[in-house]
């Protein structure tokens, strides 16, 4: 438990964080987005993996090979993080790298065939965690709440 947690919890156990606080979605989005990134995170670290090469990998297999530009743009890892990242994945044969034939200053990216059975190990330990950060939702529950989140997210990709 983290000192922000312990802080909202007094001796009794009831939660003392003021409703004023607990009925702003943006500060439950947050508190919840904290939680998250600390399970996945530790998760993917017992597999020796990162949720951004999980992302590269996802990327790859559902939208095909591409530039470490368009990989960017597609998995929303900055462009001077993503060197770094492509390089991990390489040094681990996750990934492949070939000279563009359009283009022979870049780099074209593709999923290994190691790095698609890495990809599907890597979606069941994130499957499992999804189940434990979900657990109190039902599969209903569950899935309204990634379509409303989407939702949420796309209006707010569109408009900035």
């Amino acid at each position: 438990m983290t000192r922000a947690e312990a802080a909202d919890l007094p001796d009794d156990g009831a939660r003392k964080t003021p409703d004023r606080l607990r009925q702003r979605a943006s500060r439950q989005l947050s508190q919840l987005t904290t939680r998250s990134d600390r399970l996945i995170n530790e998760g993917l670290a017992r597999v020796d993996a990162r949720k951004w090469h999980y992302a590269v990998l996802a990327s790859l297999q559902d939208c095909g090979p591409g530039s470490q530009a368009e990989l960017s743009g597609r998995t929303g890892i900055y462009r001077s993080d993503m060197v770094g990242v492509l390089n991990e994945l390489a040094e681990r044969d996750l990934v492949e790298r070939a000279p563009d034939p359009d283009d022979r200053r870049r780099n074209v990216i593709t999923i290994s065939a190691r790095g698609g059975r890495h990809l599907r190990r890597l979606d069941k330990v994130l499957d499992d965690l999804h189940d434990e950060l979900l657990a109190p939702l039902s599969p209903t529950e569950r899935d309204q709440f990634v379509q409303l989140l989407t939702r949420l997210l796309d209006h707010h990709t569109r408009i900035s």
